[in-house]
């Protein structure tokens, strides 16, 4: 455990929960500890209460080392830290751990399967399906780091009524274009127009839906043949994008398995026949009714979801499964949880939903055409981050720029979408994403090449310096090491609130007061022990940047 995080719990351990937070005003202290609620609870008066529980830190002989200095405001203990012991401490901790910084290592480590990714085959990978897997992936990374045993999953749906569309369109319409799943999602695009104000084709869609589904024929042979298309494009984009999932599930593969289990649930009165229908009845837990088969007999999306959602709890020993699909189906996964609780199902079930991402015009649709693909920003991304590039460094060569600027895209693209909390929408305007400052992914990478640049130039080689707090003693570098010392409870309270911008938010303000200090403070030029000490905090500061940009999925560049 980290210093910061082993002195919190330690007080913890001493006088009991208190709420915990961070003075205005650094020179006021390092921790202020609010003892509100337990004076209420144990009713007692705050300002006394405070005063003895002042008294236990200060005659306690452990905290003695670590604090300084105790002082009083009212209900509020102020604590000013030992900061030469949090100095050394901290950045020792920091150069033995590396990229391990900040990471928790759990005894007893819960198994969390996070289920994201959640796409349709034969349709465009859009910038609103980069935001649920950069949600996703960035969730599993921050969850691992707390210390759980994660699990990332995703479950394509390749068997619905879009694919049967996207088919008929090829058919109709297109069956001198070489297919691509690129191509496939701009022809399920246009098909969903026309058959909107020509719906009587829609017979002629149902009969390919039939094809498909009986699993033999012409047009289950052209399911297969596109399906694999569809596969290999959204493969592409998870390489480009460093994403892996442990086990990827399919509604093709599940469906009979669904409907296996739907008997098994009528017969148990968890569903029921209605109208023709098989329902289940929610009405008494204020869930309304939600339709699992149609009167003609046509599987509905809970057939699917519930058999796997069996074989996750049945496969793995669960302690809690997390799904990341839109806020638009937060009611239908209040109903697909009660069904599986009435089933028996004890594990914890958690949806996490997200808002959507719109263009500045309004709403993106995969069925109008109205988005911005994957392959359109990654080429808009690139294109002006190799003008930047070029521009910054006329003497590189065409490869360096185009690998730099290719890094540079795919950075601005991850924190772009991450870097704003699932429950707010994001106006995805391209021009501002591309911004080279402000709190944007080129800022936080021209940050870290800058340390990088600096630790480089430093001359000789840089051996370890004992007392490092006695030397660092600058307001600025105070505030830095405070900042650094934050970062593993940072991530805790991201992986506590299921919320990666919490990461992202702290990577912007720490590198803030990395170029502050590297303004503001002689380096290269001060007197040889200092200089290495502030190396020293320099490589402290450039590996924290470094992990948290890594639980965002974002790889770091050299130069930029």
């Amino acid at each position: 455990m980290s210093f910061w995080l082993d002195l919190k719990e330690q007080i913890k351990n001493e006088v009991g929960e208190l709420e915990i937070s961070y003075p205005p005003n650094p020179k006021l202290g390092h921790l202020s500890l609010a003892v509100f609620a337990l004076a209420k609870k144990q009713k007692k008066n705050p300002n006394e209460l405070a005063q003895k529980i002042a008294e236990t830190i200060k005659n306690n002989a452990k905290l003695k080392t670590l604090i300084a200095e105790v002082t009083l405001a009212g209900p509020y203990i102020n604590l000013q830290l030992n900061q030469a012991a949090l100095t050394d401490s901290l950045l020792k901790e920091i150069k033995i751990d590396k990229d391990k910084y900040g990471r928790d290592e759990k005894l007893d480590p819960k198994t969390v399967m996070i289920e994201f990714s959640n796409v349709n085959t034969h349709k465009e990978y859009h910038v609103g399906h980069l935001r649920n897997l950069l949600y996703g992936r960035s969730l599993n990374n921050i969850l691992a780091a707390s210390g759980e045993n994660t699990i990332p999953v995703s479950y394509i749906n390749d068997f619905g009524i879009h694919v049967a569309k996207t088919l008929w369109g090829y058919l109709k319409f297109h069956q001198d274009k070489k297919l691509t799943g690129y191509t496939l999602g701009k022809i399920y695009a246009e098909s969903a127009q026309k058959l909107e104000s020509q719906p009587e084709y829609k017979e002629e869609v149902a009969e390919i839906m039939k094809g498909i589904e009986s699993r033999q024929g012409e047009a289950y042979n052209l399911w297969q043949k596109t399906r694999e298309l569809s596969l290999n494009y959204f493969q592409a984009i998870y390489n480009d994008l460093g994403v892996k999932f442990t086990n990827t599930f399919f509604e093709s593969a599940v469906i009979a398995a669904g409907l296996e289990l739907v008997e098994e649930l009528k017969n148990k009165k968890i569903l029921i026949k209605s109208d023709g229908a098989i329902i289940a009845n929610l009405e008494k837990y204020n869930l309304g009714v939600l339709p699992i088969i149609r009167s003609d007999g046509t599987a509905l999306y809970p057939v699917a979801d519930l058999a796997l959602a069996k074989w996750k709890f049945d496969h793995y020993n669960l302690f809690e499964s997390i799904y990341v699909v839109d806020s638009r189906q937060s009611l239908y996964f209040k109903q697909l949880f009660k069904i599986l609780e009435l089933s028996g199902y004890e594990a914890k079930m958690t949806h996490l939903p997200y808002e959507f991402v719109t263009l500045p015009s309004g709403m993106m649709s995969s069925r109008s055409g109205n988005v911005i693909t994957y392959d359109e920003l990654l080429d808009i991304a690139q294109e002006k981050a190799t003008l930047e590039t070029k521009s910054r460094h006329q003497n590189w060569s065409a490869k360096k720029i185009a690998k730099t600027a290719r890094a540079i895209a795919l950075s601005i693209i991850k924190f772009e979408l991450i870097k704003v909390s699932a429950n707010k929408t994001i106006v995805f305007d391209i021009n501002e994403a591309l911004r080279f400052d402000g709190y944007t992914a080129t800022y936080l990478q021209y940050t870290q090449a800058r340390a990088n640049k600096l630790i480089k130039k430093a001359p000789g080689r840089i051996f370890p310096v004992r007392n490092l707090g006695q030397k660092l003693t600058l307001d600025k570098e105070i505030e830095l090491i405070t900042a650094l010392a934050k970062y593993p409870e940072t991530i805790q309270k991201a992986a506590l609130e299921y919320d990666p911008s919490i990461i992202a938010h702290y990577l912007f303000e720490l590198s803030q007061k990395i170029n502050d200090y590297y303004q503001s403070v002689p380096v290269l030029k001060a007197e040889s022990k200092l200089r290495k000490a502030r190396i020293e905090l320099f490589k402290a500061s450039r590996q924290t940047l470094i992990n948290g940009l890594e639980l965002l999925g974002i790889k770091t560049i050299k130069e930029i």
